[in-house]
């Protein structure tokens, strides 16, 4: 289903660094949501870039975030965002208000980037992380899309 530009949600999640978590839940809203809603990702201190990991964990399972770049939630309080999603605590804490912003939600998830061990116990890490947001933003966007 194709809804006019007009009556499409814009979702804007965010996190502190925008370089993992946030991208993830972005891809799969992305994919599940299709053109009933703008998705966007955001972070309170942008990283600069994504994290490689996050790259590459979410590629296995078939999204793409190698055209994802790390933005500061500023860019988006002019854009008549209405339903916010947060995914750390400390975004959750200091999130603006956002004209126009009509929902607010909150879901946190560790965050991978703080992962120590080998290589194998950080892809580890990045891949349990990836598999709770696919989770909890698949099943968000199936109660949003009934809605819709």
């Amino acid at each position: 289903m194709t809804l006019p530009e007009k009556h499409r949600r814009h979702i804007l999640i965010l996190c502190t660094g925008n370089s993992c978590r946030s991208h993830m839940a972005e891809a799969v809203l992305k994919k599940e949501l299709g053109k009933l809603a703008q998705v966007s990702s955001a972070g309170s201190h942008p990283s600069g870039e994504v994290h490689p990991l996050a790259i590459q964990v979410m590629a296995e399972t078939g999204y793409d975030l190698t055209d994802h770049t790390s933005k500061s939630w500023n860019e988006f309080l002019e854009h008549g965002v209405d339903t916010v999603i947060t995914v750390c605590g400390d975004a959750a804490e200091t999130c603006p208000l956002f004209p126009g912003q009509v929902h607010r939600h909150h879901w946190g998830f560790d965050d991978p980037a703080h992962a120590v061990g080998t290589q194998e116990e950080k892809l580890a890490e990045f891949r349990r992380i990836r598999d709770q947001i696919t989770l909890v933003f698949k099943a968000y966007a199936e109660g949003l899309s009934e809605s819709l």
